[in-house]
């Protein structure tokens, strides 16, 4: 929104804004925030940024050695559009509390140097992505965790037939009010983030019966694309919280349903020309050479990928058969069961691109996005053929095709404690030039291992009681 910090007080003081919203992503993903009147808000924070504890909640610091500071970046400003007071908010980076150097477990700032190692290999100049954005709007979600209780109720309109024709199980996709109970919603989440300068592609329902949604936006810069999607992410919770409901990004809240994934469309430019588009028009899918590379280092690394871009118990819930989310990595052309599905109607030049499918929005964006980049410079510099490693391409249904192919074929894993250990196995390709630390790695493993594996592994589920409550 701005090009400096003089832009930015000048535009404070002459629109009256009353507050200044400091925005932070913390190692889970999850925005932090601290907010200051305008009038104590000066060109010092635009430098030093202002202290807070980073080992409470973010992840940044040993309780120890815990003070960093946030520091805005001028041009990630917005109105914040759900405010009472005038609000302007502005995402920032996490430095040290002394030096003002950046940290580097700080998600933005991985973001940034994976973004300067392509830069710097020669390779590219811009990485181009777009997540897309599949999500439940629930009535309300009535949630009991004790030892002695353990429930979840669902509450959605959309399975009501009460006041109109519920939906169909996994019949949602593309249905028109009144069953689609949701579009004046999804309206107003479009209309809010294009007066954010983040145009809205389509929106419209899911295949998921009760509430499921999805949002489409362009490809952006890398950096760009993370920051939008923390916008994305707020602007839709803050919309439905403001009708009374709840909207999630859980990859699997329902059973038997479809679950949310965030495929990541991504493409390479140099000097403004388009890299995975094959200039002969007589490859596969019209993908360049170096496309295929990027591809091939996609799937090699793509079980240890899963360590960042499904890091919670509930992914693995989603990665499961018979519901257009990959289990095997290879890719296709226009296949919604591979793992990387090159899109059918990108033939134009700066349109070919490749969608990555395995993600979901319990990823931490900035990282999701690095780790995918970083491994597919590392299938460029490997040079690495997606063929001779039996990652397609393979234009067939996976699950027709007899055993003898299917052991062929690199299956993803199946648990978070799998994916944790695939990541530990196959970490290199991320520390390179130091964009990803080997000790954050370390320690993200240890603390999702501990954090999110053992505790879930721990508790029995109530289907359990249906199956061994008499055994």
């Amino acid at each position: 929104m701005f090009a400096s910090a003089f832009e930015a007080l000048k535009y404070i003081a002459d629109h009256e804004i009353d507050m200044v919203d400091l925005k932070v992503a913390g190692v889970g993903g999850q925005w932090l925030h601290i907010t200051i009147p305008a009038g104590g808000f000066n060109e010092a924070h635009f430098r030093d940024g202002v202290g807070y504890d980073g080992s409470a909640g973010s992840g940044f610091g040993r309780v120890e050695s815990g003070d960093v500071a946030a520091r805005p970046e001028p041009d990630t400003a917005f109105i914040d559009p759900f405010c009472q007071h005038p609000t302007i908010g502005f995402i920032c980076e996490t430095v040290t509390a002394d030096t003002k150097e950046p940290i580097a477990y700080d998600p933005r700032t991985i973001a940034r140097k994976a973004v300067q190692r392509m830069r710097d290999s020669g390779i590219a100049d811009q990485a181009w992505m777009a997540p897309e954005y599949e999500f439940h709007i629930f009535d309300r979600v009535e949630l009991t965790d004790s030892p002695y209780e353990t429930s979840v109720r669902i509450h959605c309109s959309e399975i009501d037939s009460r006041e109109a024709p519920a939906i169909p199980v996994r019949e949602g996709y593309l249905r028109v009010p009144p069953s689609d109970r949701l579009q004046d919603l999804r309206s107003e989440i479009a209309l809010t983030l294009g007066r954010l300068n983040i145009p809205v592609r389509y929106h419209h329902h899911e295949v998921g019966a009760p509430g499921q949604c999805e949002i489409e936006v362009d490809l952006n810069p890398l950096l760009l694309a993370a920051d939008q999607a923390m916008i994305i992410k707020y602007v839709i919770k803050n919309i439905a919280r403001r009708h009374g409901k709840v909207a999630t990004f859980m990859p699997k809240p329902i059973h038997g349903e479809a679950g949310n994934g965030m495929h990541v469309h991504q493409r390479l430019t140099k000097d403004g020309e388009p890299l995975f588009y094959d200039q002969s028009g007589e490859s596969y899918a019209g993908l360049s050479p170096l496309a295929r590379q990027y591809i091939g280092g996609l799937l090699m690394h793509g079980r240890a990928l899963t360590g960042l871009t499904n890091p919670s118990t509930n992914s693995f819930k989603r990665l499961v058969g018979g519901y257009e989310a990959p289990v095997n990595l290879f890719y296709s052309l226009a296949n919604r069961s591979a793992a990387i599905r090159v899109p059918r109607y990108t033939v134009a030049p700066d349109d070919k691109r490749i969608e990555y499918r395995p993600p979901d929005a319990t990823a931490n964006v900035y990282m999701l996005l690095a780790a995918m980049l970083m491994a597919g410079l590392d299938g460029i510099e490997s040079k690495v053929d997606p063929a001779e490693h039996d990652f397609g391409p393979f234009d067939v249904d996976i699950a027709r095709q007899d055993s003898e192919f299917r052991r062929r074929i690199v299956a993803l894993p199946r648990s978070l404690h799998d994916a944790l250990d695939a990541l530990e196995e196959d970490f290199e390709f991320l520390t390179r030039d130091g964009v990803f630390p080997e000790s954050f790695i370390r320690a993200w493993i240890a603390a999702k291992r501990k954090s999110d594996h053992r505790e879930v592994a721990s508790r029995p589920h109530p289907h359990e009681y249906y199956l061994y409550l008499d055994a």
